[in-house]
């Protein structure tokens, strides 16, 4: 009896130890930033109802190839660049709160738009038009993070970010099966409607974060907001970090874009099983995320990068020689691992990088590592996985991955990163510095 009471104490005290530690990581964070985190939930729920079966929906309605998806892939990736920078632009003008709502609206109409379109010539039309307007909320959504957060918060910050969305993920494939029974069509309307959810959270609850001018500062003229883009593209060593980041991105991608079609087509996997295996992913990132990065978010980013590479080298490229469905799930596991050393990394690392009156164009070229990747990866992946031997897409697919390790090293190793209140710098090593 007295051993049960003293379990039940001490069981008691356990609960009560978490319960303070997450009080304590709730007030650590202005209230503006758990609102956003209810706009990434709302909307990542829409979204991911509908993305990871985008390909599955379009070689089924349309009887495409996955060469066909691919160049489709490339057009939302063209649409997404052109809103990005248009978004980029307006949001460091006119502020995050009002180009965030403008994308949800117009990605509802988006939704809609795709989801009704009664021919390819239709849909294609829609996505060239309504996608661009729809992503000018990207860089304005990454900005409002930077700007609630101190530097040393933000990896942590984004680390809480994206456990909040994979909860997302893990609801939502089982009700896009639900909704598929019925139709694919379905899968649209909800994304539509969800996304005005998100909207009004927005307007009603978030608040405008765009830092104030500074009194001697005169406000920017559209042409020379515009004309900002100029300066981002002149800071090599972003450039440098975002040219490494495409070759992760390149390989990251396959697991929403070819992973799906190919374990159906060639490893005979069902729908079903696919979702369970981005629900492992999204359950891992729930349960691990921010254990992860609070344990090593005091380490040199560079090499954390490099790691996750790694990481993601070999678990997609045991997807071109393994099978059975415990295989499937271990390189996945692999793959999650990765996916939460680099990600929070990848985002404080942009934010760090961007000047405060910035933040909005940098994000927006950031985004150029997502828009390049999707331009022009789906494509040359669904050449390979329609080719006479569709498991050498895995091997190439570890092979950019080892190559961008190898980036992110020589970045660690040829650069120090100087960390201050407003902006990360990557400096070059002179011979008479030390590292």
């Amino acid at each position: 009896m007295q051993a049960t009471i003293t379990f039940t104490v001490i069981l008691i005290n356990d609960m009560q130890k978490k319960i303070d530690d997450l009080r304590k990581i709730f007030n650590d964070y202005p209230k503006a930033f758990w609102i956003y985190n209810l706009v990434v939930f709302i909307d990542r729920l829409g979204g991911f109802m509908l993305y990871p079966f985008f390909a599955l929906y379009l070689t089924e309605k349309f009887g495409v190839g996955m060469s066909t998806v691919g160049i489709l892939f490339a057009l939302f990736s063209v649409s997404g660049m052109i809103g990005g920078a248009l978004g980029g632009a307006l949001a460091d003008r006119i502020g995050r709160k009002w180009a965030v709502v403008a994308s949800l609206l117009l990605s509802s109409l988006s939704a809609l738009g795709m989801g009704f379109a009664p021919t390819l010539a239709v849909f294609v039309a829609v996505s060239a038009i309504v996608g661009t307007l729809s992503s000018i909320g990207g860089p304005a959504e990454e900005a409002v993070v930077a700007d609630l957060l101190p530097p040393e918060k933000r990896a942590e910050g984004y680390g809480i970010i994206r456990v909040v969305f994979n909860i997302a993920v893990i609801i939502a494939p089982p009700i896009a099966g639900l909704l598929v029974t019925n139709s694919y069509l379905t899968l649209f309307i909800v994304d539509a409607a969800i996304s005005l959810i998100a909207a009004s959270v927005v307007f009603f609850a978030l608040p405008e974060t765009k830092p104030a001018l500074q009194a001697d500062a005169k406000p920017e003229t559209m042409s020379q907001t515009f004309a900002g883009y100029v300066r981002v593209l002149r800071d090599v060593p972003f450039l440098l970090f975002i040219s490494v980041t495409i070759l992760l991105t390149l390989v990251y991608m396959n697991m929403n874009t070819t992973l799906g079609v190919f374990l159906r087509d060639h490893r005979g996997l069902q729908e079903i099983g696919y979702g369970t295996l981005l629900s492992i992913n999204a359950i891992m990132v729930v349960v691990m995320q921010f254990w992860i990065t609070h344990k090593l978010e005091k380490n040199k980013p560079m090499l954390m990068m490099a790691v996750g590479c790694l990481l993601y080298a070999i678990g997609f490229t045991m997807y071109g020689f393994v099978t059975g469905f415990l295989f499937f799930i271990i390189a996945m596991v692999i793959i999650t691992i990765g996916e939460m050393v680099v990600s929070p990394f990848i985002q404080s690392l942009v934010a760090g990088f961007a000047p405060e009156d910035m933040r909005g164009r940098y994000m927006a070229v950031a985004g150029l590592s997502w828009s390049i990747a999707y331009m022009i990866g789906p494509y040359f992946a669904g050449l390979l996985l329609d080719s006479s031997n569709p498991s050498i897409l895995w091997y190439v697919s570890g092979f950019v991955g080892l190559m961008a390790a190898v980036g992110y090293l020589g970045l660690n190793k040829t650069r120090r990163i100087v960390k201050s209140s407003t902006k990360i710098d990557l400096e070059v090593n002179n011979s008479n510095k030390s590292t």
